[in-house]
């Protein structure tokens, strides 16, 4: 290390360079933007190249409506009431079925985690039906349930159960034992283990599984509402298929794709509500 001599004293090279680079903190750029504007950059890039595409016409209107008529046709849609209506009954199928399978994934997920004569009896069972499509079930249901509102209900019903029982069986028996042992050292007994331990420690499996149940629901919908439905966006996308209305297509399709990101995030502020206790890794 060289020693300076200065009008104040001596002082080294590196005082006189200034503090090392390791010891600085970089300064990322990225930071300056916010997060939110940062995700919404993507999707507008995407609007701004699809619409540059059906202007200039790269795109033919007849293959895929530009983003302005799509945004035209689906105004005027919300202002017959034609969306709403196909809208609310969409919602109503979605949300049944939806807790069907969510309750039923996660009775028999409690069953077979927590009791291994329940493990042996219904897990094989559930890992056989989860292997096979739910979409290929539909001429069975039909022939079971008819073609009513019942199919469609019953439908995405199955859909959300398995990937909640899936996932909170496996957070489950993925507890640590030694919580369990403690439990058992602390004698708060079986009750209290369930309660304090192995069902604290299942949420976030459970929230995974209804994560994708959220997301399941919806695309089992577009299916069963084509089959001899009269209402629902699925019906209204059936309906200007044959009509070659690709507008309104899309507009149906859109649709889908807010409701499952509105979905997804009220998922997302109940998970972390009830995980405020679970610290989590956000990136840098």
């Amino acid at each position: 290390m060289t020693t300076i001599t200065t009008p104040r004293g001596t002082a080294t090279e590196e005082s006189v360079a200034g503090p090392s680079p390791a010891r600085t903190r970089p300064r990322i750029r990225g930071r300056t933007v916010p997060r939110g504007v940062r995700r919404l950059l993507g999707p507008l890039l995407f609007l701004a190249a699809w619409q540059i595409a059906s202007s200039t016409g790269l795109l033919d209107a007849q293959t895929l409506a530009g983003p302005s008529v799509v945004a035209k046709t689906g105004w005027h849609l919300v202002q017959d009431g034609t969306l709403g209506h196909h809208l609310w009954v969409s919602l109503r199928r979605a949300l049944a079925g939806l807790v069907l399978g969510v309750l039923a994934g996660l009775v028999i997920a409690l069953v077979s985690g927590l009791f291994r004569l329940g493990e042996d009896v219904l897990d094989g069972t559930m890992q056989i039906l989860r292997s096979i499509p739910i979409l290929a079930l539909t001429p069975l249901a039909i022939l079971w349930f008819g073609i009513g509102e019942e199919v469609k209900i019953i439908l995405v019903a199955l859909g959300c159960a398995f990937p909640v029982y899936i996932n909170t069986h496996a957070a489950i028996r993925g507890v640590d034992p030694r919580f369990a042992e403690l439990a058992r050292t602390l004698r708060i007994g079986r009750i209290g283990l369930v309660r304090r331990v192995v069902l604290p420690g299942a949420l976030p499996g459970f929230f995974v599984g209804l994560r994708f149940s959220v997301t399941i629901a919806w695309l089992v919908l577009v299916v069963s509402e084509q089959i001899n439905a009269d209402s629902g966006i699925g019906f209204l996308m059936t309906q200007a298929r044959e009509f070659s209305q690709t507008d309104v297509i899309v507009v149906g399709l859109a649709v889908y794709a807010v409701l499952g990101l509105v979905s997804n995030g009220l998922v997302s502020v109940v998970e972390r509500r009830a995980l405020r206790w679970r610290p989590s890794f956000e990136g840098n």
